[in-house]
């Protein structure tokens, strides 16, 4: 039995889920790690809860962030209006500083657990503009990570694992497939309802409504109305 532990990041959405499933079947100990950042609704957190008692995972955490405090984002404030169209640049989804704050969060648990590997489902090429979503971004925290930590520094290397970096969100569902992914347990959308039912409309919406298109695949997304 392969005895490698690593820490997944899960957020209950489409790509996540692809990543857990993913280091399941390298046989990894998975140790999924969620977070209550003060976005706009739960069913990402239900659905990631769910997830994690599905693929019968290690230990799951909730750690709870006041990233609402700050806010900056229209997933953390309420002043903010969630876009239902194409937005030119860095979109207003964008949560400053987010994946930093994750991966330090998952960084330390790894050095809890001794574990030598950190899983994310960032993805550049369908990022959205989203700056902590590129390799550049994670090769810079890889540095950090091995720089900052007592593990690092005693020569225990601690790698971040992307491995959808580079993928369309087609390639990401036709993989998550291959590995049995149920998507309809995921939440993508920005503007779910209180029983995750998505919009349809929002920038995650229309990336996941395309990915399953190009993929031939069909949507198991329930949409509100």
């Amino acid at each position: 039995m392969n005895e490698k532990k690593a820490v997944i990041l899960l957020s209950g959405g489409l790509d996540s889920i692809t990543v857990l499933a993913y280091a399941k079947s390298q046989r990894y100990q998975c140790y999924t790690l969620s977070f209550d950042y003060g976005q706009r609704h739960n069913a990402e957190l239900n659905a990631a809860r769910k997830i994690a008692e599905h693929y019968q995972v290690e230990e799951h955490k909730v750690i709870n962030l006041g990233l609402s405090d700050i806010g900056g984002s229209a997933l953390t404030d309420e002043n903010i209006a969630v876009p239902d169209t194409p937005q030119e640049g860095i979109p207003v989804t964008y949560v400053p500083a987010r994946n930093t704050v994750f991966l330090a969060f998952a960084l330390g648990w790894a050095e809890v657990l001794h574990a030598s590997d950190i899983f994310i489902g960032v993805n550049a090429v369908d990022y959205s503009g989203y700056p902590d979503c590129r390799p550049e971004f994670i090769n810079a925290f890889q540095n950090l990570a091995n720089l900052a930590t007592k593990a690092g520094v005693e020569g225990e290397q601690i790698k971040v694992h992307t491995p959808l970096i580079l993928f369309s969100k087609a390639e990401i569902i036709q993989l998550g497939t291959r590995l049995g992914v149920d998507y309809q347990a995921t939440v993508s959308c920005y503007a779910a309802d209180a029983e995750g039912r998505a919009c349809g409309h929002c920038d995650a919406c229309r990336l996941r409504i395309t990915g399953f298109e190009q993929a031939g695949i069909t949507d198991p997304t329930i949409y509100q109305g």
